[in-house]
C-alpha cells in the first residue's frame, strides 16, 4: 500500500534545474514518498536511469508502485552519506544530475510515535534511520550539561541554552526523561511567554540534527557530489534551514564549508563547482498550498 507521505516542494523548479537529459543517469537523494523521483521519471527514457536513496523503510511503501512501472528506476536503502560508495558498487561511472530535498518528510512528522513533533505525546526517538541506536532519549538522559549547552546553541540557536542545559540535567536526576510531554514539562520554565511553539521547534531541530549527525551527513554529501558527478552535471539542493543553507551556500562558493576559496599559483579560484541559480525560494501559492515549504530554499550549481 503506498502511503501518504510528502508533498514535495518546488517541483517544478528543482526538475528544470537539473537539466534533465532523457538518456541520463540521475540520484534523488531523499526519495521520501517519491514525489520528486516521479516527476523525474517522466522525463526519463527506457535509457535513462535514476537511482533514489532512502533509508527509512516507511519511505519504501511508496518505491513499490514505483518500480512495477519503471524499470529504470532504482532505490537504494542507504543514507545519502554513502552516495559514492552506493554509485561505485553499480559501476554506473559518473552521473548527470543530483537532487537532495533535506527537509524531514511530512510523513515523519506527523507519524506521532516517531517523536519528530512536539504536537503529539510519544517517546523521544527522532530516528530517521529506526535502526540506529542513538535517540532522542539517550541525549537528553546522557549527554553532559556541556554538551547540551553545546547541540542546544549550535543546532537549535537557542539564546538561553546554558539554563535549557541545567534544567534538564537537574530535572533528570530526579526522575529520567522518556517522553515528549516529559521534556515539555521539564523544560516549562525556560520557554520565553508568546513564544512557546518556536522554542520548542528550536529545540526540537536541535536534538533531530544531533541525532541523525545531520550535519556531517550533509557535508559528506555535498564534497562525494562532486566526485560522482559528470563534468557539466548539476546539483540541486533543497534546504530548510539556515544551519543547512550556510553549509551549501559555501560550498558552492568555495568548494569548501569554512575559511575563503583557495587559489592556484596564478592566482585563479580552485572550486568544482559554477553556482546556476544563487537562491531560489516557492511562491506564495505554494506556501498557501504546502505551509511546510515556506522556509525551503533552493540552490544550484554545476559541475566544472
Amino acid at each position: 500500500m503506498e502511503i501518504a507521505y510528502h508533498v514535495p516542494v518546488l517541483l517544478k523548479q528543482s526538475i528544470e534545474a537539473l537539466k534533465i537529459h532523457p538518456n541520463g543517469i540521475y540520484a534523488d537523494l531523499t526519495f521520501g514518498g517519491g514525489g520528486h523521483t516521479k516527476e523525474i521519471l517522466t522525463h526519463l527514457s527506457e535509457e535513462g536511469q535514476l537511482y533514489s536513496f532512502d533509508q527509512d523503510q516507511d519511505a519504501w511503501e511508496n518505491a513499490i508502485s514505483i518500480k512495477k512501472n519503471n524499470s529504470n528506476f532504482y532505490l537504494i536503502k542507504n543514507n545519502f552519506r554513502y552516495l559514492e560508495q552506493e554509485i561505485k558498487k553499480l559501476e554506473i561511472g559518473k552521473i548527470d544530475g543530483i537532487l537532495a530535498d533535506l527537509g524531514v518528510s511530512s510523513h515523519q512528522f506527523d507519524t506521532a510515535e516517531r517523536g519528530f513533533s512536539f504536537r503529539f505525546e510519544a517517546d523521544l526517538d527522532m530516528r530517521m534511520n529506526q535502526e540506529q541506536r542513538l535517540t532522542a532519549q539517550d541525549i537528553v538522559n546522557e549527554y553532559s550539561e556541556k554538551e547540551l549547552h553545546k547541540i542546544f546553541g549550535i543546532y537549535g540557536e537557542i539564546k538561553n541554552a546554558k539554563t535549557l542545559a541545567q534544567t534538564i540535567v537537574n530535572n533528570r536526576k530526579k526522575k529520567e526523561i522518556i517522553t515528549i510531554q516529559d521534556l515539555k514539562n521539564v523544560i516549562e520554565s525556560c520557554i520565553p511567554k508568546k513564544e512557546t511553539n518556536k522554542y520548542l521547534a528550536q529545540l526540537f531541530q536541535a536534538l533531530r540534527i544531533e541525532v541523525n549527525d545531520e550535519l556531517k551527513v550533509i557535508e559528506e554529501m555535498l564534497l562525494q557530489s562532486v566526485n560522482v558527478l559528470k563534468t557539466g552535471g548539476r546539483l540541486v539542493v533543497i534546504s530548510y534551514h539556515s544551519l543547512e543553507d550556510r553549509l551549501v551556500k559555501n560550498f558552492f562558493q568555495k568548494g569548501k564549508f569554512f575559511g575563503e576559496v583557495e587559489k592556484d599559483f596564478y592566482g585563479n579560484e580552485i572550486k568544482p563547482l559554477k553556482i546556476i541559480e544563487k537562491l531560489i525560494i516557492p511562491s506564495e501559492e505554494e506556501i498557501e498550498r504546502n505551509p511546510r515549504a515556506r522556509s525551503a530554499k533552493m540552490r544550484v550549481a554545476e559541475k566544472i
